[in-house]
């Protein structure tokens, strides 16, 4: 039986990561509106290693408050 190749990829995503499935890019302050990463951190994110994705997640708040962007719900991973 062949499995469904449908499911969104937020549904497949390691429990180390920010997204929110909501990616667009602030052109204002090159961060993504969703989850707050820059396009180079979202690049490499599948090659970093779990302590370095904690490190980037930890200073998200931060970053997002500090560039006067709101996180925007998106549908919560595993789901």
């Amino acid at each position: 039986m062949q499995k469904c190749l449908t499911i969104p990829h937020y549904t497949l995503m390691s429990k180390e990561t920010p997204c929110v499935a909501v990616c667009m890019i602030d052109p204002r302050t090159k961060l993504c509106f969703g989850c707050g990463r820059t396009l180079p951190e979202i690049a490499r994110w599948h090659a970093m290693e779990s302590t370095e994705r904690l490190s980037v997640m930890a200073l998200l708040p931060v970053r997002m408050a500090e560039a006067g962007l709101a996180p925007i719900a998106g549908s919560p991973k595993g789901s």
